[in-house]
């Protein structure tokens, strides 16, 4: 591990025309292989309890038993006790039927056997997913939805963080969820189920959009409806017949070519790319946020990650660095945003040109640049005026331009900034930026003035002024295009 790391800190440090024969070490950070074989001892597993588990479940739960009996598990001996098994000790430990389980099999649990791919999730952004709405967005659970719907809604995605009532049962207000984030009782992160559902735990259903599209659809992540109208998502629709779903190895470019899916960009092996279950890895531009930022990502030592805006001071291999949870840890490695792009870039290239895929990616940063300089960083600084004047309460929601704030960044502008990144026009502009616009201009900064009162020129017209792409608002001449008045046409 020390000398992966050290390799992928020399990455950092090489010209961007030597990328291609390394980028590979960048994913290497996480000791990943192309295809992780379980090379334990098949006596570990094939637990003396797990005939009687499948004799009853069989009979009470018919459709569970005929899903592990199809799985990869039930084919190499792996039962129910194998996974459910538990100590006494164990906070949601239970006796049933004579044997002491834990309902819920958490990534922990998986590590037994999947010790890679654990340690991969465990430092991914998946994993924080939970931590991502219990720390930026608890006004909008609680305050509008409320714990019920949270729990029907935000950690059905997201995860809970799961309670475990006095007798070992778990506590319906954190659970049932698959949230991929989800905090277990054993104090691990995430869902193996989530993307490879129980009790069949497909590789080939963990593969396919619909895995992904599940959470990653609607205003936030609109992702399932801009892959469908991308050419990407064509090719998917026409020729999922040949995706090779099942194959033990699933390298695009070797083992399928006909489209590609979430996972071939986001986690898949590619040439000399390596798999992932960091799914977040080759991700330059944070792009669910008021505005986007390039990412550094950050290595600690104990294999724990956080990425930084390029904008914040960059640490140095070796110094400490404090993290979210307030812990100082030392760091082992950081990447660039160039060697993250670079190494997503190592995908587009197995079916596209190295120009095309230049080009491509120079017109998804001119949207998202376009989108932070002329929307996303004017709102933010004047939201962030209206606070500092006490225009606005503390309290989130409570006022209406709060919420004309919120589905300006969260809402169309993520679409757009989506939309241009997965190759769908209609999502970039109709259905995203289109509306941010129609939103900052006719919603958001008549609402900012009437906020501001007398003090509207400071706190909002001033931070207009400043943007050059703004500046068409005090030209009178412009034609009205409204009313059909063409560039070259005069008013009557």
């Amino acid at each position: 591990m020390e000398l992966i790391l050290e390799s992928l800190q020399m990455l950092n440090q090489l010209p961007a025309y030597r990328i291609g024969p390394i980028a590979l070490l960048l994913l290497l950070a996480h000791n990943v292989a192309f295809s992780d074989k379980v090379e334990l001892d098949p006596d570990q597993w094939g637990h003396e309890a797990g005939d009687k588990c499948v004799s009853c479940h069989a009979k009470a739960s018919s459709g569970l038993t005929s899903e592990w009996r199809q799985s990869a598990h039930q084919a190499a001996g792996v039962n129910c006790m194998d996974c459910h098994q538990a100590d006494a000790a164990e906070p949601d430990a239970i006796e049933h039927e004579g044997q002491i389980i834990a309902t819920i099999v958490s990534p922990k649990d998986c590590a037994r056997c999947h010790e890679k791919e654990y340690q991969e999730q465990q430092g991914s952004v998946h994993a924080e997913a939970y931590a991502i709405i219990e720390s930026r967005l608890p006004a909008l659970a609680h305050h509008v939805g409320g714990p019920v719907m949270r729990s029907a809604s935000c950690d059905q995605c997201h995860g809970s963080r799961v309670a475990v009532r006095g007798d070992g049962t778990l506590d319906p207000a954190t659970w049932p969820n698959s949230g991929i984030g989800r905090i277990n009782p054993d104090g691990s992160k995430g869902s193996c189920s989530a993307c490879h559902g129980r009790h069949r735990f497909s590789r080939a259903q963990a593969r396919t959009p619909e895995a992904c599209v599940r959470c990653h659809s609607g205003p936030d992540s609109p992702d399932q409806e801009v892959f469908e109208a991308s050419k990407h998502g064509m090719l998917y629709a026409a020729q999922r017949h040949e995706m090779n779903l099942e194959a033990p190895d699933w390298v695009a470019g070797r083992d399928y070519t006909a489209a590609p899916t979430c996972v071939t960009c986001h986690m898949g092996a590619a040439g000399k790319l390596p798999a992932t279950h960091d799914v977040g890895m080759r991700n330059m531009w944070s792009l669910n946020s008021p505005v986007s930022h390039r990412q550094f990502l950050v290595v600690f030592e104990d294999g724990a990650k956080m990425e930084l805006p390029e904008e914040a001071d960059i640490p140095r291999r070796g110094s400490e660095l404090s993290r979210p949870d307030g812990t100082l840890a030392a760091v082992k490695v950081v990447a660039t945003p160039e060697r993250r792009r670079k190494a997503m870039s190592m995908v587009c290239l197995e079916c596209h040109s190295k120009g095309l895929t230049e080009a491509f990616m120079t017109q998804f940063d001119a949207v998202v640049e376009l989108f932070n300089e002329k929307f996303g960083q004017p709102a933010h600084a004047i939201m962030a005026g209206l606070y500092a004047a006490e225009r606005l309460t503390p309290t989130p929601f409570d006022e209406p331009i709060e919420f004309t704030y919120w589905e300006l960044w969260h809402d169309e502008g993520a679409r757009a900034r989506h939309g241009a990144s997965m190759m769908s026009p209609n999502h970039a502009w109709w259905e995203g930026m289109y509306l941010v616009g129609r939103n900052f201009y006719a919603r958001f900064l008549p609402e900012a003035r009437a906020v501001a009162g007398e003090r509207a020129p400071e706190l909002v017209d001033a931070v207009i002024d400043g943007v050059e792409s703004h500046q068409w608002l005090k030209d009178p001449h412009q034609p009205s295009l409204i009313l059909g008045f063409g560039p070259q046409e005069t008013r009557q």
